[in-house]
């Protein structure tokens, strides 16, 4: 079982930046694959950006050049920071990993965008 709990959403301005966290129950190494996705009122949920297996990143087309993806494998946790916040990057964002075929889900957090 893989537990996964994030943290740092909150409000921003336009152009301002946030660090997403998310922790890991157990170790980070025994993950899979692991990424973030988000999911906008009235839409879809989408992949933001994640780490492969192989260990590649791959980021949304909407992000690509903005956010960052990382990893602290010493503390279980992986990072999200996005820079150059626009409103349509107001989601609830979610941690995801993959474990021997099994799919786990984060609670989310809020990210809003506003002036």
């Amino acid at each position: 079982q893989v537990q996964l709990v994030e943290s740092g959403g909150g409000l921003v301005q336009p152009g301002g930046s946030l660090r997403l966290s998310c922790a890991v129950s157990g170790s980070i190494l025994s993950i899979d694959a692991m990424g973030w996705y988000r999911q906008a009122p009235g839409k879809q949920r989408e992949l933001v950006a994640v780490f492969s297996s192989g260990g590649s990143t791959n980021f949304g087309d909407s992000v690509q050049g903005r956010f960052t993806i990382s990893r602290d494998n010493a503390k279980n946790t992986m990072y999200l920071q996005m820079d150059s916040l626009k409103p349509e990057d107001t989601a609830v964002y979610y941690c995801h990993a993959t474990r021997l075929g099994n799919d786990y889900w984060g609670q989310g957090t809020q990210v809003t965008v506003s002036s």
